[in-house]
């Protein structure tokens, strides 16, 4: 008899934005006549900048030439990407990162779920709280973590690190010291950020402890401010201890398109072994590759104008992040993020509970945002909305906000 992997119950509930998704189809089948505005699920609105368009007609063209057709692409990603990706996103900041560290995949969001697969089910983990769901739900799936606490809304194998308004939402280093540590920055949801000197502190730590750091750099491109790491390996130590993703979905508007990658120092360890030669064991063995018009494609956006285009497109959406802090400030709410993210976390007002706040933007003002409590127990009486919609949209959206 065939028998199922038993931690998948361990989940509570469903994911975060399929419950936003029936609760949104559920008002909007009893309100048709209703306009909503959605700034919750982070998915971008413009479309693909021209250099992109045009290194994807151009690879579609050459995969229509027998002597330019290109099957099977290599286990690592193609040469030119990740030369570009090396040079573009490393060396120009400092960072010793060569070319065959890279490995080239369909999104940080595989990557980020994935990579525990070549860590022990015996290794313990920290996360953020509040946290991408992601990082804790993989390894609920692969049988980590322990059995889930209704009572605490927590899995008593996790090291939980509460990021809350009094500690500016950046976690404080563990006193029960973790193998695998998740850090996101800038973060999703809060939009917080680390400055070097507090990020050094944690790679500093995990070299101390043999901890791995699992760093998340998805939003790196929205930095704006000087004294913010776009990498983790601009600290001193990093490539001891540290493993890289990122992606392209909101820095070239690839969320359709699908294309990230992992970073993997050759001289990286844990527990004795290397961890490279592992990650391309399993990324050669359960993965085909990016294909190669995608990644043409991702190589467009590592070219002046390319860089210039995509840049045009995150001062369009970091604009939508001003209107929506501002709109808010001036209506009175604690507004945090939105600086160096798009993502803009509030306070519910009233004390209203996350999702009591979720039905009353929906049903007041027809807009959709994020609870803060699908994040974790310390995300309850907060919310997220994005800067990823249109113009239009998000100065109405924080209007009808401000009327309420």
């Amino acid at each position: 008899m065939a028998t199922i992997n038993k931690n998948y119950l361990k989940l509570p509930g469903s994911y975060l934005f399929s419950t936003i998704g029936k609760k949104v189809k559920e008002y909007s089948e009893g309100h048709p006549d209703a306009k909503i505005i959605r700034l919750g699920i982070g998915d971008v609105t413009l479309p693909l900048a021209p250099c992109v368009i045009e290194a994807l007609h151009g690879a579609v063209d050459e995969m229509g030439r027998e002597e330019t057709f290109k099957g099977y692409a290599p286990d690592l990603g193609y040469e030119f990407l990740r030369s570009a990706i090396a040079e573009r996103d490393f060396k120009k900041r400092g960072c010793d990162i060569s070319a065959d560290e890279i490995f080239v995949s369909d999104g940080a969001k595989g990557d980020c779920s994935n990579i525990q697969e070549i860590f022990g089910l015996d290794n313990t983990i920290a996360v953020c709280d509040p946290v991408y769901p992601v990082y804790v739900d993989s390894n609920v799936m692969a049988g980590r973590t322990g059995e889930y606490d209704p009572k605490t809304e927590r899995f008593k194998g996790v090291i939980y690190m509460p990021c809350t308004a009094e500690n500016n939402f950046l976690p404080e280093l563990p006193a029960e010291v973790p193998d695998l540590i998740y850090l996101c920055f800038p973060n999703n949801p809060t939009g917080a950020v680390m400055k070097k000197d507090e990020l050094q502190k944690w790679v500093d730590y995990a070299n101390k402890h043999d901890s791995i750091i699992l760093y998340d750099a998805a939003y790196e491109s929205y930095i704006s401010e000087d004294d913010v790491p776009h990498s983790i390996y601009e600290c001193e130590g990093a490539k001891d201890c540290a493993i890289e993703m990122r992606s392209f979905s909101k820095t070239a508007g690839f969320t359709g398109v699908r294309l990230g990658y992992t970073v993997i120092p050759k001289d990286l360890e844990a527990g004795g072994e290397k961890l490279w030669p592992l990650w391309a064991r399993r990324h050669g063995t359960k993965y085909n590759g990016a294909p190669y018009i995608v990644q043409r494609a991702g190589a467009a956006v590592y070219t002046d104008e390319g860089r210039k285009q995509v840049e045009e497109q995150i001062a369009y959406y970091m604009g939508n992040a001003r209107i929506i802090l501002d709109g808010l400030k001036a209506a009175g709410y604690d507004v945090f993020g939105g600086v160096n993210a798009p993502y803009i976390w509030l306070k519910a007002p009233y004390n209203l509970t996350s999702w009591e706040f979720f039905d009353h933007l929906l049903e007041k003002a027809n807009v959709v945002g994020t609870p803060g409590s699908g994040f974790g127990p310390s995300g309850e009486h907060y919310f997220r909305l994005t800067a990823f919609g249109n113009r239009e949209n998000t100065i109405e959206a924080i209007e009808r906000i401000k009327k309420l």
